[in-house]
């Protein structure tokens, strides 16, 4: 393999999108284009008025219902990373077409609103990424509105998804009292100042040494010694982040912000690069299947018909597991075929699959 395509490939991120509906997700995920220069203005998900929408919501049912419903894959460049997105429905009426996509994954991110916590929808989603051992990043969602206590949306996490969690950065309050968040690296903390939405970019953002007298000022003594004794605390009690946890999917970073004002939004986005890995081998009928081999190898998780009423139109979406796909070449596609046998000792009917193969144009 050339050295310029094992570069590409290192590059290469791809994680879905998973939440409970209504906390954010696609906020988040049009967050990420706007920082990455995929589009220039972000559309309000319940803005019908304006007849503006997210960009990942494109169905008539998605426009009409202000949610997702089918799996929308997503890719924009940041600092020299090409990322994939997999925008999937939150809501439980379209979960099927979560699960497939999830195949497709490396690493997930948890969309939680601050307000509810863990709610019903995540908690099935979050039992498939365990399933495949996929990494669990979370986002603590929703932190310009009244949000519950954030110790207690930790514990919540801890005893509802029984996942250990490491706070990377910890909020300055909730709702209008919202200053800002504290980067436990760094040791600093980033204040905004004004709310900023629609085609924003960002809040207005600075950053302060957690010794500066500045920030006590601007954060009200009350809220400054109350993340003093909260950052005592995290340090004592808190798991350290260990990588190699999080990749197991054993352990869960967890970010504080605001998709909404783009609060937040770029520190996770780039601890998140840091921390995720470029894609990894891969099991298959034949063993493993190295990503920096020459064959060109893919497997199909989600196929897309009917989206113009006007066109017999049809997508199939390829997670590519090695070498480089190229559309005027044929390739050979295996379909599962399941057939019925009746098993005479439990007295029931068995699933078989069995792979079929035949050579067809992929366009």
């Amino acid at each position: 393999m050339s050295e310029e395509l094992t570069n590409e490939i290192k590059k290469r991120r791809t994680f879905a999108i998973i939440s409970h509906p209504d906390a954010g997700k696609t906020t988040l995920t049009e967050k990420f284009l706007l920082y990455g220069g995929a589009i220039n203005t972000a559309g309000s998900v319940k803005g019908k008025a304006n007849s503006k929408y997210a960009v990942s919501d494109w169905m008539e049912i998605e426009k009409e219902r202000g949610i997702s419903v089918t799996s929308s894959v997503l890719q924009f460049n940041y600092d020299d990373f090409c990322i994939n997105i997999l925008d999937t429905p939150g809501h439980q009426d379209f979960s099927e077409d979560t699960y497939r996509t999830l195949m497709a994954a490396d690493s997930a991110v948890m969309v939680i609103d601050a307000s509810k916590g863990v709610e019903a929808q995540t908690i099935k989603l979050f039992k498939v990424c365990v399933m495949r051992h996929i990494p669990i990043f979370t986002f603590i969602n929703k932190m310009d509105r009244e949000a519950r206590d954030s110790f207690e949306l930790l514990d919540d996490i801890e005893s509802v998804l029984g996942i250990r969690t490491c706070p990377v950065n910890w909020p300055i309050g909730s709702g209008k009292r919202f200053k800002g968040i504290y980067d436990r690296r760094a040791k600093t903390v980033r204040t905004f100042e004004s709310v900023s939405t629609g085609g924003a970019k960002s809040a207005a953002e600075t950053d302060y040494d957690i010794n500066d007298p500045a920030l006590k000022e601007l954060a009200t003594e009350e809220l400054y010694d109350q993340l003093i004794d909260e950052i005592e605390l995290l340090d004592g009690a808190s798991d350290p982040l260990d990588l190699e946890q999080v990749q197991k999917g054993e352990l869960s970073p967890v970010f504080f912000g605001s998709a909404l004002t783009t609060f937040g939004v770029e520190t996770f986005l780039k601890y998140f690069l840091e921390m995720t890995t470029s894609p990894l081998p891969r099991m298959s009928n034949k063993g493993e299947i190295d990503p920096l081999t020459n064959d060109f190898s893919a497997f199909v998780f989600k196929i897309q018909a009917n989206m113009n009423k006007a066109h017999r139109d049809r997508i199939a979406f390829l997670r590519i597991c090695s070498g480089k796909f190229q559309a005027d070449k044929e390739y050979i596609t295996y379909r599962a075929v399941v057939s019925c046998v009746y098993h005479s000792h439990s007295r029931s009917w068995l699933k078989i699959a069995r792979l079929s193969a035949k050579p067809m144009p992929v366009m």
